[in-house]
């Protein structure tokens, strides 16, 4: 048989993802300060959508949409026969206008750059922390191979707060260096800046700095050294008797330490970043009853420029261009407004189907939380499993037992005899309360945890503990023990 090409037509349905389709399912798996971004983006970018600043009507159901305006109609535009096509003209940018020459040959006698240039420390890739700006300094000081290595025991047991965490025996335990070697390179280490680092605890660390102010032999020293807990009340009476000064004396010292002195040095140089969590849904309990909320606050109400319909209805000398450029914002406005509609009437479902799973979280606490898949929810509200899966990544909901994420309520089924299955998270939390309730001296091992739950009817191996262990961010039982 020959091989020969030939045309044939075929017909088949196949799902497109038009650019509408994708802008609706990229609001879907939006978090709440990702969405407050979109919006506004979406309403600079196209002039026909705007906001709505007539007073939201007062509605009594507690889980009204707000945010934005579901009924919006566009007539359809008849005269239009051909889409506008528009050129990427983008203009090629001039490295050579930024200063951020890394070569030998940069200086800064050259000319002064724009102010709106960026600088080489913007391109940076991580910022550097209190350990690097620490062992900058120790550079420049002249330690040897052994000295060296010590200092950076030292600087290694730093917390954030810039505090030591561990005593001077445990260095020369592990370093095998001599008592005094220790002594003297902490010395050269609290010598460093931020003044007042490696100090043992805050009273140290303010009387290092009132030292380095050339003042430890003042009052404000003597309170920090010997009275930090009448400090801290304000206790100014004791504080007069304890010393022997006077009140005026004592007010004096006592502005000296609040104003100049810090009591967390090594914190400004903390390079953890805070990452707020803002709840998009809210469950909260009226009359024995929850209700759910969406979180629309500072959220804007959308609706389509009057101004744009007007022309595109009334205006009769409008160009083809101008016609159709008016109808295709239009039409993507009426898009994006439906969508957003759409993603915050399923984010209710979804939640509303979560809260019928797990009542007894809600009524009970963590340790009745259910098994629950994600087909569960979406067999119950008729969607699909990807839906459910968009709309539970990333989003939090408030809850009167706390602030969770929407994921945090799916969990995998361990099987009981004679009971029923029991949600994995729900034993992560008797694993805490375990940890948390044990005897410090002699802590409960893995393998111990895993034959108390099993008397519970909980049977798991000792690696399952270990790895909800793991996941909860607690240390191995040589770590919990306390030293005597």
């Amino acid at each position: 048989m020959a091989l020969e090409l030939r045309q044939q037509l075929k017909l088949s349905q196949k799902l497109v993802m038009t650019q509408q389709l994708r802008q609706a399912i990229k609001l879907l798996q939006l978090n709440r300060l990702e969405l407050s971004d979109a919006l506004q983006a979406e309403i600079e970018q196209n002039p026909a959508l705007e906001e709505d600043f007539s007073p939201p009507e007062v509605v009594d159901n507690p889980m009204s949409l707000s945010s934005t305006v579901e009924d919006t109609g566009i007539r359809p535009e008849s005269e239009i026969t051909e889409r506008l096509k528009v050129d990427d003209n983008l203009v090629e940018t001039n490295w050579e206008d930024y200063a951020n020459n890394f070569d030998s040959n940069f200086s800064f006698s050259h000319e002064t750059p724009p102010a709106d240039a960026p600088s080489q420390f913007e391109f940076i890739s991580e910022k550097p922390g209190l350990l690097a700006y620490l062992q900058w300094q120790l550079a420049h000081s002249e330690l040897d191979e052994k000295e060296w290595e010590i200092a950076l025991f030292f600087i290694g047991n730093l917390n954030r707060y810039g505090f030591l965490e561990v005593d001077i025996a445990r260095v020369v335990e592990e370093t095998g260096c001599e008592l005094d070697d220790a002594e003297y390179i902490l010395e050269v280490i609290q010598e460093l800046d931020p003044p007042g680092i490696a100090a043992r605890d805050v009273s140290e660390s303010l009387f290092l700095q009132l030292e380095r102010l050339g003042k430890g032999k003042s009052l404000a020293a003597e309170i920090v050294r010997d009275h930090l807990p009448l400090l801290e009340t304000r206790n100014y009476k004791a504080l007069s008797r304890a010393t022997g000064r006077k009140k005026p004396e004592i007010e004096r010292a006592i502005n000296l330490i609040v104003s100049e002195l810090t009591p967390f040095p090594g914190l400004s140089y903390a390079t953890e970043e805070t990452n707020y969590v803002v709840p998009d849904v809210y469950v909260r309990k009226f009359d024995g009853e929850y209700v759910i909320r969406l979180n629309d606050d500072d959220l804007p109400q959308l609706k389509l420029s009057s101004l744009y319909q007007d022309l595109l209805q009334n205006d009769k000398t409008l160009e083809k261009e101008s016609r159709q450029y008016i109808s295709e914002k239009l039409k993507n406005a009426d898009w994006f407004i439906k969508s957003l509609y759409q993603r915050q009437r399923t984010i209710v479902k979804v939640m509303e189907s979560i809260l019928r799973f797990q009542m007894d979280f809600f009524e009970r606490g963590a340790q009745y939380l259910k098994p629950l898949i994600l087909k569960d929810v979406a067999e119950d509200i008729e969607m699909h499993e990807s839906t459910v899966s968009r709309v539970t990544s990333n989003k939090y909901v408030h809850t009167p037992r706390g602030i969770f994420e929407l994921k945090y309520f799916f969990s995998t089924a361990i099987p009981r005899e004679g009971e029923d299955d029991m949600a994995s998270e729900s034993i992560k939390t008797i694993i805490r309360k375990m940890i948390q309730e044990e005897d410090k001296d002699t802590p409960l091992s893995d393998n111990a945890i895993s034959e108390q739950l099993a008397e519970r009817n909980i049977k798991i191996a000792r690696r399952t503990v270990a790895k909800y262990r793991e996941q909860l961010k607690i240390l191995p039982v040589k770590h919990r023990r306390h030293a005597k």
